[in-house]
């Protein structure tokens, strides 16, 4: 943003890592960077988003090949593979019944045997799997959002400066900045095309997810039921906005140069799922997001069934504004973009990930991806809470969100949140 920006905000937003100058050559990336080389890769996490994640690996490479699979449940590792078994790269899967691996440490057995790992799982493991994962020097691509609490941000902030340090790649799964047409849409947003940014509204409004899957008693433990039904419990998933919802708010980030807010306010609840079977998370916020220059940010998310669903971002500025998702441009330059061309943009993470591994030139997204996690959170807290958050308030936080052990028994118990009587920690 602006010069009138103090010093303490790029303080901030480098969250006090600095960069080594001199960075230590990941040998494995010197290996592959002639593209002869097979790269072997491993999945880590066997839903449908990381089966998808696994069939574009496929694609992106044609010496690449899946020869391990971790997850918590066997039957989803096994639907997973029998998936993959019938893509059409299947020559490239070769996952037999002694690189199948399951329970909680499983996605260790991975890591260890590949180059390439996919992190697939439900969001609050992400930043374990991360951490493991650069400690072994294997490059990473990393679905959204990269935690659910500040703690696990801040290790992830931490682990992309080790991760650019070891000239690994950490490519992230917020897709749209890998989508063609809002590139260049964005690319002249940043450049000036609508003069100074004013505001932003972004809106992710559906029906919601898929619905929970089992019932406590169909299953043995507690920690089973809320990991089959992981998205409606907040500790797993980050509740939805920080799942879902954070498309949008990283719209706003990236806008803004992905620099911090000063503070965020909102409110939000359970208005139409409010069964005990959908957890402990909202089905609504709406929140304002305020930055340096009277910029503000405005966010609304909902997940009600049988209602409009409404997927929009919308930019202004002091010379034109911006209509993200149609990619026109309105003012003195106004633009359109006029490509009839149709872009996969879940398939592009992965080709330029295993481009800049074949490079020697590994991307990292990895501190952009942190910090839309953290607006995410900030904005839930605000509504959890219905107090003021700050981002070094949402930065700092000591609020935890791990269960005491990770084992088929007890699992973290959260009543619903409930502004007022739910503290900021």
């Amino acid at each position: 943003m602006r010069d009138s920006q103090s010093s303490r905000r790029s303080f901030l937003m480098n969250t006090g890592a600095a960069v080594a100058a001199a960075s230590t050559l990941d040998l494995t990336t010197v290996a592959h960077a002639s593209g002869s080389d097979i790269l072997k890769i491993g999945l880590v996490g066997c839903g449908g988003r990381g089966t998808g994640a696994a069939e574009q690996a496929l694609a992106a490479d044609k010496n690449v090949k899946l020869v391990a699979m971790a997850d918590a449940f066997s039957d989803y590792l096994e639907n997973s593979l029998a998936n993959l078994k019938s893509s059409p790269n299947s020559d490239r899967v070769d996952v037999p019944k002694d690189r199948r691996y399951v329970g909680f440490d499983a996605y260790k057995h991975v890591i260890d045997q590949v180059d390439v790992v996919l992190l697939t799982t439900p969001p609050h493991f992400r930043p374990m799997h991360l951490e493991y994962a650069v400690k072994k020097g294997v490059h990473s691509f990393v679905e959204k959002p990269v935690a659910t609490d500040a703690p696990g941000v801040r290790k992830v902030l931490a682990l992309c400066d080790e991760a650019r340090s070891k000239n690994l790649a950490l490519v992230s799964g917020l897709c749209w900045r890998y989508h063609e047409p809002r590139r260049e849409t964005m690319k002249r947003v940043r450049d000036g095309a609508i003069g100074d940014i004013v505001a932003i509204e972004t809106t992710y409004n559906s029906n919601g997810v898929w619905e929970p899957k089992k019932t406590r008693q169909e299953v043995k433990s507690d920690m089973e039921y809320q990991m089959r039904n992981w998205y409606y419990h907040c500790w797993l998933s980050g509740d939805h906005i920080v799942e879902q919802a954070v498309h949008a708010i990283d719209t706003m980030g990236w806008a803004l140069g992905d620099e911090p807010p000063l503070k965020c306010f909102g409110v939000g609840g359970r208005q139409s799922r409010v069964d005990p079977k959908y957890g402990d998370i909202y089905d609504h916020f709406s929140l304002v997001y305020e930055y340096p220059n009277n910029v503000r940010g405005y966010h609304q998310c909902r997940h009600w069934s049988e209602t409009p669903t409404r997927l929009q971002d919308h930019i202004l500025g002091s010379k034109g504004t911006c209509d993200v998702f149609k990619h026109v441009i309105t003012g003195p330059n106004k633009w359109r973009d006029r490509d009839k061309k149709t872009y996969d943009m879940y398939q592009t993470e992965h080709d330029e990930l295993f481009a800049s591994i074949r490079a020697a030139k590994p991307i990292n997204n990895g501190l952009y991806a942190a910090r839309s996690t953290l607006l995410a959170i900030m904005g839930r807290t605000a509504a959890y809470t219905g107090a003021e958050i700050t981002w070094e308030m949402a930065l700092n936080s000591k609020e935890d969100l791990s269960p005491a052990a990770y084992v088929w028994g007890d699992a973290p118990k959260r009543s619903v949140p409930r502004p007022g009587s739910t503290k900021f920690v």
